[in-house]
């Protein structure tokens, strides 16, 4: 397997610290083979939490800190969100459309998504990203747990239901990033296809 270089977006409470411990028995698998970047939410700084909050307060500035993260980096093949950030890759994707709220930005540029214990964002200003239906055939892959208390995995396939061709992968676990035997091979599996 080629090296894939791939953007790590943590949950509410989180950040790219507790992100990388959760990911990993998950990411042990594919060491040298891709390139996890774990990023924490530009709220971190300012002593705050989370990619946004109630009614999607701090959305703008979120999506304002990834265009400049996309412009600084030199490259993402593809997105992983776990929880809160499984529904910012989501939304990320459809900033991949040159018709999206970019502001006249360059469109987001990478190739796949990775979602766990995700969920569709509900807010009247994201339907335009959601309707730009063209960003969401590229190759996603989802990841929930039957007994999530967190984020219910009906929510998780509504998330799902959004992208054109989506893998999905339950485990009987809760709101985590299950690292399985079947779990892990099947994401292996996955990241594989998107070197060829």
């Amino acid at each position: 397997m080629g090296s894939l270089r791939v953007l790590c977006l943590h949950g509410y409470h989180g950040s790219g610290r507790i992100l990388r411990q959760q990911m990993e028995p998950l990411a042990g698998d594919l060491e040298g083979a891709v390139e996890f970047v774990y990023v924490d939410a530009p709220s971190l700084s300012e002593g705050d939490f989370g990619w946004w909050h109630h009614e999607f307060r701090g959305w703008e500035r979120t999506r304002d800190w990834m265009f400049d993260l996309f412009e600084q980096q030199s490259h993402f093949d593809g997105v992983f969100g776990f929880s809160q950030g499984a529904a910012l890759a989501s939304l990320l994707v459809g900033l991949r459309s040159p018709a999206a709220e970019t502001g006249g930005r360059k469109a987001l540029d990478f190739a796949f998504a990775v979602m766990v214990g995700g969920f569709r964002s509900d807010s009247p200003k994201h339907a335009r990203l959601y309707a730009s239906r063209e960003s969401y055939t590229l190759p996603s892959l989802h990841i929930m747990g039957r007994s999530d208390g967190i984020v219910p995995i009906a929510d998780s396939r509504v998330l799902a239901g959004q992208f054109a061709s989506p893998v999905v992968l339950e485990h009987p676990g809760g709101h985590v990033i299950a690292a399985t035997p079947a779990i892990r091979a099947e994401t292996a599996l996955f990241l594989r296809r998107m070197t060829a």
